[in-house]
């Protein structure tokens, strides 16, 4: 267990954020994890779970511990004729497993590539890209009970998943710890090619196949979204607004060129990116927050930025596109 006094949170968030925490401990087994939830720093302090920090936005330092995991392996555990399951760390990059299973031949996982974050972080937020959720995947979660120290495991069902959400963001919010996730994958995968133009853009690379597919998914992402070591970012700041039927159909009615997905007889998915560029943000700056030039979903750090000030520029964008277009945007990002 490595255990870090006044540490500095700048190399554990994308937005390059340079707050303090009282402590940083990281942990290399559930043990480790287990014996330091009886010390005392447990006890009297705040504390804090995080992945790589490609997903929240500090606003200021962290009094308390901040607790990141390095349990980083990746077992078979299981195996039949079709599918193979794989129990991940939570400390596992997430884009190292997608790179694993492409290359050991398991399929389902492919579309989610080049999405920055962790194992354990990928399970609370539920990631998801071009049609695939990483809920389709899972079939065990395993925990650590913060107040107790006891292991549980929860199914994929008891973990409540949904657009970007799971019981671990809501009424179980820190009160378990994710230790490692036991993903089923595909050894004859059905390919998943029908968001967007992606299916047009894999044929371009030649045959349809996981590899193809991985590089054309991490192609199109390096193509829109920064690289956070030149400015700081998190992806998607908001969450693709999901309205009624009705709301869409008079949307429509206004603004016929706007793009949606279907998501069930009552509603309809309209891309956030698309109604903050209507709005004219797209390369626009508040102070040192801006909103990226090629894609307008990602906000980002131009240098010197605060964690304020990126929440004034989301705040300002709410605004814009809730005057517009009647739409409220959630933040996908979490401020801390």
């Amino acid at each position: 267990m490595k255990i870090t006094p006044d540490a500095s949170l700048l190399p554990y968030n994308t937005f390059g954020i340079n707050a303090m925490a009282d402590y940083l401990i990281e942990y290399n087994s559930v043990a480790e994890l287990q014996d330091f939830l009886k010390s005392e720093p447990v006890i009297s302090n705040r504390i804090l779970h995080i992945g790589s920090g490609s997903n929240l936005l500090f606003l200021n330092d962290f009094k308390g511990v901040v607790l990141h995991s390095l349990i980083n392996s990746i077992t078979k555990v299981n195996e039949t004729s079709g599918s193979v399951l794989l129990e991940a760390g939570s400390g596992v990059i997430w884009d190292d497993l997608v790179a694993y299973c492409v290359e050991n031949g398991l399929g389902g996982i492919e579309n989610l590539s080049l999405i920055p974050g962790e194992v354990g972080a990928a399970a609370v937020q539920n990631i998801g890209a071009y049609g695939v959720e990483v809920q389709d995947l899972i079939r065990t979660i395993k925990t650590i009970e913060t107040a107790s120290g006891l292991e549980r495991e929860f199914s994929t069902a008891e973990c409540r998943y949904a657009y970007r959400e799971s019981v671990f963001k809501s009424s179980l919010k820190g009160k378990y710890i994710i230790t490692s996730v036991i993903f089923e994958l595909q050894k004859q995968p059905e390919f998943k090619l029908n968001y967007l133009h992606l299916e047009k853009e894999v044929i371009k690379n030649g045959e349809v196949n996981l590899k193809n597919i991985r590089q054309t998914i991490i192609a199109i992402r390096e193509s829109k979204l920064p690289d956070p070591k030149t400015a700081g970012n998190a992806g998607s700041f908001f969450m693709n607004p999901v309205v009624s039927k009705e709301k869409f159909r008079t949307l429509q009615s206004e603004f016929p060129q706007m793009p949606h997905y279907y998501i069930s007889e009552a509603e309809e998915k309209i891309p956030a990116g698309w109604l903050i560029d209507q709005c004219s943000w797209k390369g626009k700056s508040i102070g040192n927050a801006g909103v990226h030039d090629k894609q307008a979903l990602v906000l980002v750090n131009r240098g010197g930025a605060t964690g304020s000030e990126i929440v004034h520029l989301a705040e300002q964008i709410q605004h814009s596109v809730k005057e517009r277009f009647g739409i409220g945007l959630q933040p996908e990002v979490n401020y801390i």
